[in-house]
Protein backbone atom coordinates (compact mmCIF):
# COMPACT_ATOMS: atom_id res chain seq x y z
CA UNK A 1 0.00 0.00 0.00
CA UNK A 2 2.91 2.29 0.78
CA UNK A 3 4.25 1.79 -2.76
CA UNK A 4 0.86 2.76 -4.22
CA UNK A 5 0.74 5.89 -2.03
CA UNK A 6 4.19 6.99 -3.22
CA UNK A 7 3.20 6.27 -6.82
CA UNK A 8 0.04 8.42 -6.55
CA UNK A 9 1.85 11.32 -4.89
CA UNK A 10 4.64 11.19 -7.47
CA UNK A 11 2.00 11.25 -10.20
CA UNK A 12 0.60 14.49 -8.79
CA UNK A 13 3.90 16.18 -7.84
CA UNK A 14 4.99 16.91 -11.42
CA UNK A 15 1.71 18.56 -12.55
CA UNK A 16 1.58 20.55 -9.28
CA UNK A 17 5.06 22.03 -9.73
CA UNK A 18 4.49 22.68 -13.43
CA UNK A 19 1.14 24.41 -12.83
CA UNK A 20 2.64 26.41 -9.94
CA UNK A 21 5.47 27.74 -12.11
CA UNK A 22 3.22 28.55 -15.09
CA UNK A 23 0.39 30.16 -13.10
CA UNK A 24 2.79 32.17 -10.94
CA UNK A 25 4.57 33.46 -14.04
CA UNK A 26 1.26 34.39 -15.70
CA UNK A 27 -0.05 36.30 -12.68
CA UNK A 28 3.31 37.93 -11.99
CA UNK A 29 3.94 38.95 -15.63
CA UNK A 30 2.38 42.40 -15.24
CA UNK A 31 4.42 43.06 -12.12
CA UNK A 32 7.58 41.91 -13.90
CA UNK A 33 7.02 44.48 -16.66
CA UNK A 34 6.47 47.25 -14.08
CA UNK A 35 9.61 46.35 -12.15
CA UNK A 36 11.69 46.35 -15.33
CA UNK A 37 10.31 49.81 -16.10
CA UNK A 38 11.39 51.00 -12.65
CA UNK A 39 14.98 49.99 -13.39
CA UNK A 40 15.23 51.04 -17.03
CA UNK A 41 13.22 54.26 -17.10
CA UNK A 42 13.05 55.49 -13.52
CA UNK A 43 16.49 54.75 -12.13
CA UNK A 44 15.38 52.54 -9.24
CA UNK A 45 18.12 50.18 -8.03
CA UNK A 46 17.91 46.53 -9.03
CA UNK A 47 18.06 45.50 -5.35
CA UNK A 48 14.94 47.52 -4.51
CA UNK A 49 13.15 46.08 -7.53
CA UNK A 50 14.03 42.53 -6.46
CA UNK A 51 12.68 43.30 -2.99
CA UNK A 52 9.40 44.57 -4.45
CA UNK A 53 9.04 41.42 -6.54
CA UNK A 54 9.75 39.17 -3.53
CA UNK A 55 7.16 41.06 -1.48
CA UNK A 56 4.67 40.59 -4.32
CA UNK A 57 5.12 36.79 -4.51
CA UNK A 58 3.04 35.82 -1.42
CA UNK A 59 0.04 37.65 -2.90
CA UNK A 60 0.42 35.65 -6.11
CA UNK A 61 0.86 32.36 -4.26
CA UNK A 62 -2.46 32.57 -2.41
CA UNK A 63 -4.07 32.25 -5.86
CA UNK A 64 -1.62 30.02 -7.70
CA UNK A 65 -1.29 27.32 -5.02
CA UNK A 66 -5.03 26.41 -5.11
CA UNK A 67 -4.98 26.53 -8.92
CA UNK A 68 -1.93 24.25 -8.95
CA UNK A 69 -3.48 21.83 -6.45
CA UNK A 70 -6.60 21.52 -8.60
CA UNK A 71 -4.55 21.20 -11.79
CA UNK A 72 -2.42 18.43 -10.26
CA UNK A 73 -5.47 16.45 -9.12
CA UNK A 74 -7.24 16.85 -12.47
CA UNK A 75 -4.19 15.88 -14.51
CA UNK A 76 -2.93 13.13 -12.21
CA UNK A 77 -6.21 11.35 -11.62
CA UNK A 78 -7.28 12.05 -15.20
CA UNK A 79 -4.25 10.13 -16.44
CA UNK A 80 -4.76 7.31 -13.94
CA UNK A 81 -8.43 7.03 -14.83
CA UNK A 82 -7.77 7.22 -18.57
CA UNK A 83 -5.31 4.32 -18.31
CA UNK A 84 -7.81 2.37 -16.14
CA UNK A 85 -5.34 2.25 -13.25
CA UNK A 86 -8.01 3.40 -10.78
CA UNK A 87 -10.28 0.58 -11.97
CA UNK A 88 -7.43 -1.92 -11.67
CA UNK A 89 -6.72 -0.89 -8.08
CA UNK A 90 -10.39 -1.17 -7.11
CA UNK A 91 -10.83 -4.58 -8.74
CA UNK A 92 -7.77 -5.84 -6.88
CA UNK A 93 -9.60 -5.18 -3.60
CA UNK A 94 -8.24 -1.72 -2.71
CA UNK A 95 -11.07 0.58 -1.65
CA UNK A 96 -11.49 3.96 -3.34
CA UNK A 97 -10.92 5.86 -0.10
CA UNK A 98 -7.68 3.93 0.47
CA UNK A 99 -6.57 5.07 -2.99
CA UNK A 100 -7.34 8.75 -2.44
CA UNK A 101 -6.35 8.90 1.27
CA UNK A 102 -2.75 10.16 0.69
CA UNK A 103 -4.04 12.86 -1.65
CA UNK A 104 -6.61 14.00 0.92
CA UNK A 105 -3.89 14.13 3.57
CA UNK A 106 -1.71 16.15 1.20
CA UNK A 107 -4.63 18.56 0.70
CA UNK A 108 -4.87 19.03 4.46
CA UNK A 109 -1.11 19.65 4.70
CA UNK A 110 -1.23 22.28 1.93
CA UNK A 111 -4.18 23.93 3.69
CA UNK A 112 -2.27 24.09 6.99
CA UNK A 113 0.74 25.53 5.15
CA UNK A 114 -1.39 28.25 3.56
CA UNK A 115 -2.87 29.51 6.83
CA UNK A 116 0.40 31.10 8.08
CA UNK A 117 1.10 32.21 4.49
CA UNK A 118 -2.19 34.12 4.40
CA UNK A 119 -2.10 35.26 8.01
CA UNK A 120 1.54 36.16 8.64
CA UNK A 121 3.66 36.27 5.48
CA UNK A 122 1.24 37.95 3.06
CA UNK A 123 0.14 40.89 5.27
CA UNK A 124 3.71 41.63 6.34
CA UNK A 125 4.96 41.42 2.74
CA UNK A 126 2.29 43.85 1.52
CA UNK A 127 3.09 46.27 4.35
CA UNK A 128 6.84 46.09 3.66
CA UNK A 129 6.21 46.59 -0.06
CA UNK A 130 4.16 49.73 0.56
CA UNK A 131 6.84 51.19 2.82
CA UNK A 132 9.56 50.36 0.31
CA UNK A 133 7.64 51.92 -2.59
CA UNK A 134 7.11 55.10 -0.59
CA UNK A 135 10.79 55.27 0.33
CA UNK A 136 11.68 54.78 -3.36
CA UNK A 137 9.52 57.80 -4.11
CA UNK A 138 11.85 59.93 -1.98
CA UNK A 139 15.02 58.68 -3.69
CA UNK A 140 13.55 58.51 -7.21
CA UNK A 141 10.66 60.98 -7.63
CA UNK A 142 9.99 59.77 -11.16
CA UNK A 143 8.74 56.50 -9.65
CA UNK A 144 5.83 58.45 -8.14
CA UNK A 145 4.49 59.22 -11.60
CA UNK A 146 2.64 56.53 -13.55
CA UNK A 147 1.56 57.29 -17.13
CA UNK A 148 -2.15 57.22 -17.90
CA UNK A 149 -3.20 57.35 -14.25
CA UNK A 150 -4.62 60.20 -12.15
CA UNK A 151 -2.09 60.53 -9.31
CA UNK A 152 -3.72 61.81 -6.12
CA UNK A 153 -0.85 61.25 -3.70
CA UNK A 154 0.46 64.81 -3.76
CA UNK A 155 -1.09 67.15 -1.24
CA UNK A 156 -3.54 69.61 -2.89
CA UNK A 157 -2.78 68.38 -6.42
CA UNK A 158 -4.03 65.76 -8.87
CA UNK A 159 -1.53 64.96 -11.62
CA UNK A 160 -2.06 63.17 -14.93
CA UNK A 161 0.85 62.36 -17.26
CA UNK A 162 0.23 60.83 -20.68
CA UNK A 163 3.71 59.32 -21.09
CA UNK A 164 7.10 59.22 -19.36
CA UNK A 165 10.54 58.61 -20.81
CA UNK A 166 13.60 58.75 -18.57
CA UNK A 167 13.12 61.95 -16.55
CA UNK A 168 10.84 63.60 -19.12
CA UNK A 169 7.06 63.88 -18.80
CA UNK A 170 4.76 64.47 -21.77
CA UNK A 171 1.21 65.83 -22.05
CA UNK A 172 0.85 66.87 -18.42
CA UNK A 173 -2.40 67.91 -16.70
CA UNK A 174 -2.29 69.20 -13.12
CA UNK A 175 -5.42 70.06 -11.13
CA UNK A 176 -5.71 71.88 -7.83
CA UNK A 177 -9.24 71.41 -6.43
CA UNK A 178 -10.66 74.04 -4.13
CA UNK A 179 -13.70 73.97 -1.86
CA UNK A 180 -14.09 77.75 -2.10
CA UNK A 181 -13.85 78.20 -5.85
CA UNK A 182 -13.24 76.60 -9.24
CA UNK A 183 -10.54 73.99 -9.76
CA UNK A 184 -7.24 75.43 -10.87
CA UNK A 185 -5.60 73.66 -13.81
CA UNK A 186 -2.14 73.64 -15.37
CA UNK A 187 -1.52 72.02 -18.75
CA UNK A 188 1.86 71.54 -20.43
CA UNK A 189 3.21 69.74 -23.49
CA UNK A 190 6.20 68.38 -21.62
CA UNK A 191 8.05 68.67 -18.35
CA UNK A 192 11.03 67.57 -16.34
CA UNK A 193 11.41 66.45 -12.73
CA UNK A 194 14.12 68.30 -10.83
CA UNK A 195 15.12 66.89 -7.44
CA UNK A 196 15.75 69.40 -4.68
CA UNK A 197 18.44 68.76 -2.07
CA UNK A 198 17.02 67.30 1.12
CA UNK A 199 14.49 65.11 -0.66
CA UNK A 200 11.48 66.85 0.91
CA UNK A 201 10.10 68.05 -2.41
CA UNK A 202 10.57 67.97 -6.17
CA UNK A 203 10.31 70.70 -8.74
CA UNK A 204 8.40 70.30 -11.97
CA UNK A 205 9.83 72.28 -14.84
CA UNK A 206 6.93 72.58 -17.32
CA UNK A 207 7.25 73.79 -20.91
CA UNK A 208 4.78 75.13 -23.50
CA UNK A 209 1.45 75.23 -21.71
CA UNK A 210 -1.12 77.28 -19.85
CA UNK A 211 -1.96 77.84 -16.19
CA UNK A 212 -4.78 79.32 -14.15
CA UNK A 213 -3.68 82.15 -11.85
CA UNK A 214 -5.64 83.86 -9.08
CA UNK A 215 -7.16 87.16 -10.12
CA UNK A 216 -5.72 90.01 -8.03
CA UNK A 217 -9.09 91.80 -8.12
CA UNK A 218 -11.19 88.76 -7.15
CA UNK A 219 -9.48 85.86 -5.29
CA UNK A 220 -12.41 83.57 -6.16
CA UNK A 221 -11.67 83.84 -9.87
CA UNK A 222 -8.80 82.72 -12.10
CA UNK A 223 -7.35 84.07 -15.31
CA UNK A 224 -5.43 81.92 -17.78
CA UNK A 225 -1.85 82.60 -18.86
CA UNK A 226 0.31 80.92 -21.49
CA UNK A 227 3.91 80.05 -20.73
CA UNK A 228 7.02 78.68 -22.35
CA UNK A 229 8.46 77.65 -19.00
CA UNK A 230 6.73 77.23 -15.66
CA UNK A 231 8.15 75.99 -12.34
CA UNK A 232 6.13 74.46 -9.52
CA UNK A 233 7.03 72.53 -6.39
CA UNK A 234 5.36 69.32 -5.14
CA UNK A 235 5.82 68.20 -1.55
CA UNK A 236 7.24 64.66 -1.56
CA UNK A 237 8.01 64.29 2.12
CA UNK A 238 4.36 64.35 3.21
CA UNK A 239 3.34 62.17 0.30
CA UNK A 240 5.81 59.38 1.03
CA UNK A 241 6.33 59.76 4.78
CA UNK A 242 7.36 56.28 5.96
CA UNK A 243 7.98 57.23 9.59
CA UNK A 244 4.37 57.15 10.74
CA UNK A 245 2.89 54.78 8.17
CA UNK A 246 0.05 52.64 9.52
CA UNK A 247 -1.17 49.24 8.42
CA UNK A 248 -4.22 48.85 6.23
CA UNK A 249 -6.80 46.18 7.09
CA UNK A 250 -5.42 43.63 4.62
CA UNK A 251 -1.89 44.22 5.98
CA UNK A 252 -2.82 42.97 9.46
CA UNK A 253 -2.70 39.44 10.83
CA UNK A 254 -5.56 37.75 12.66
CA UNK A 255 -4.27 38.82 16.08
CA UNK A 256 -4.15 42.48 15.03
CA UNK A 257 -7.59 42.26 13.40
CA UNK A 258 -9.08 40.84 16.60
CA UNK A 259 -7.71 43.84 18.49
CA UNK A 260 -9.37 46.13 15.92
CA UNK A 261 -12.66 44.25 16.36
CA UNK A 262 -12.45 44.66 20.12
CA UNK A 263 -11.79 48.39 19.75
CA UNK A 264 -14.58 48.90 17.21
CA UNK A 265 -17.13 47.02 19.30
CA UNK A 266 -16.16 49.04 22.37
CA UNK A 267 -16.93 52.23 20.45
CA UNK A 268 -20.17 50.88 19.00
CA UNK A 269 -18.86 50.57 15.42
CA UNK A 270 -19.25 47.83 12.80
CA UNK A 271 -16.73 45.02 12.68
CA UNK A 272 -17.85 43.49 9.36
CA UNK A 273 -14.73 44.45 7.38
CA UNK A 274 -12.38 42.98 9.97
CA UNK A 275 -14.37 39.75 10.29
CA UNK A 276 -14.37 39.37 6.50
CA UNK A 277 -10.58 39.75 6.39
CA UNK A 278 -10.10 37.13 9.12
CA UNK A 279 -12.35 34.60 7.41
CA UNK A 280 -10.71 35.27 4.01
CA UNK A 281 -7.32 34.21 5.35
CA UNK A 282 -8.66 30.85 6.52
CA UNK A 283 -11.19 30.26 3.72
CA UNK A 284 -8.62 30.77 0.95
CA UNK A 285 -6.30 28.31 2.68
CA UNK A 286 -9.13 25.77 3.07
CA UNK A 287 -9.95 26.08 -0.65
CA UNK A 288 -6.97 23.79 -1.33
CA UNK A 289 -8.70 20.88 0.41
CA UNK A 290 -12.01 21.72 -1.30
CA UNK A 291 -10.29 21.60 -4.70
CA UNK A 292 -8.77 18.20 -3.87
CA UNK A 293 -12.26 16.91 -3.04
CA UNK A 294 -13.67 18.45 -6.22
CA UNK A 295 -10.83 17.50 -8.55
CA UNK A 296 -10.78 13.76 -7.79
CA UNK A 297 -14.34 12.88 -8.96
CA UNK A 298 -14.12 15.31 -11.89
CA UNK A 299 -10.90 13.70 -13.11
CA UNK A 300 -12.17 10.14 -12.64
CA UNK A 301 -15.40 10.80 -14.56
CA UNK A 302 -13.96 12.91 -17.41
CA UNK A 303 -10.70 10.93 -18.01
CA UNK A 304 -9.03 14.11 -19.34
CA UNK A 305 -5.23 13.91 -19.44
CA UNK A 306 -4.40 16.87 -21.71
CA UNK A 307 -2.28 19.34 -19.73
CA UNK A 308 -3.69 22.53 -21.21
CA UNK A 309 -7.26 21.30 -20.85
CA UNK A 310 -6.69 20.35 -17.22
CA UNK A 311 -4.99 23.66 -16.45
CA UNK A 312 -7.78 25.56 -18.21
CA UNK A 313 -10.46 23.73 -16.22
CA UNK A 314 -8.57 24.48 -13.00
CA UNK A 315 -8.39 28.20 -13.87
CA UNK A 316 -12.08 28.25 -14.73
CA UNK A 317 -13.11 26.53 -11.49
CA UNK A 318 -10.94 28.86 -9.43
CA UNK A 319 -12.49 31.89 -11.12
CA UNK A 320 -15.91 30.43 -10.35
CA UNK A 321 -14.87 29.93 -6.72
CA UNK A 322 -13.49 33.48 -6.53
CA UNK A 323 -16.65 34.91 -8.09
CA UNK A 324 -18.85 33.10 -5.56
CA UNK A 325 -16.68 34.35 -2.69
CA UNK A 326 -16.72 37.97 -3.93
CA UNK A 327 -20.49 37.82 -4.32
CA UNK A 328 -20.81 36.46 -0.79
CA UNK A 329 -18.53 39.21 0.54
CA UNK A 330 -20.65 41.84 -1.21
CA UNK A 331 -23.76 40.40 0.46
CA UNK A 332 -21.96 40.44 3.81
CA UNK A 333 -20.95 44.10 3.43
CA UNK A 334 -24.59 44.96 2.71
CA UNK A 335 -25.71 43.02 5.78
CA UNK A 336 -27.60 40.35 3.81
CA UNK A 337 -25.29 37.52 4.95
CA UNK A 338 -23.15 37.13 8.07
CA UNK A 339 -19.44 37.69 7.31
CA UNK A 340 -18.44 34.06 7.86
CA UNK A 341 -21.09 32.75 5.44
CA UNK A 342 -20.32 35.33 2.78
CA UNK A 343 -16.60 34.55 2.78
CA UNK A 344 -17.03 30.76 3.03
CA UNK A 345 -19.77 30.62 0.37
CA UNK A 346 -17.34 29.40 -2.33
CA UNK A 347 -16.00 26.64 -0.08
CA UNK A 348 -19.49 25.58 1.00
CA UNK A 349 -21.01 25.46 -2.50
CA UNK A 350 -18.10 23.77 -4.26
CA UNK A 351 -17.56 21.49 -1.27
CA UNK A 352 -21.17 20.27 -1.47
CA UNK A 353 -20.79 19.67 -5.21
CA UNK A 354 -17.55 17.75 -4.55
CA UNK A 355 -19.16 15.52 -1.91
CA UNK A 356 -22.09 14.74 -4.20
CA UNK A 357 -19.75 13.82 -7.08
CA UNK A 358 -17.56 11.78 -4.73
CA UNK A 359 -20.59 9.88 -3.48
CA UNK A 360 -21.49 9.01 -7.07
CA UNK A 361 -18.00 7.61 -7.68
CA UNK A 362 -18.02 5.50 -4.50
CA UNK A 363 -21.50 4.07 -5.23
CA UNK A 364 -20.52 2.82 -8.69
Amino acid sequence: MRIINKYLLKELAGPFLGALIVSTFILAAGNIVQTIDLVVNKGVSALDVIKIFIYFLPYVLIFTIPISVLSAVLLGFGRLSGDNEITALRTSGIGFFHVIAPVLVSGIIVTLFNIPLNDKLLPQAEFNARKLIKSIGIKHPTALFEPGVFIKQFENYIVFVHSIKDNKLYNIHIYQPSTKGPTRSIIAERGEIVSISGGASVELKLENGSADEISPDNPDEYYKISFKEYHMRLDVDKTVDTRNIGKKTREKNIKELKLDIKEVRKNGGKDTVFLIEIHKKIALAASNFVFVLLGIPLAVTTHRREKFVGFGIAMGLFLLYWGIMLTGIAFSIRGILPPWLGVWSGNVILGCVALKLMRGIVNR
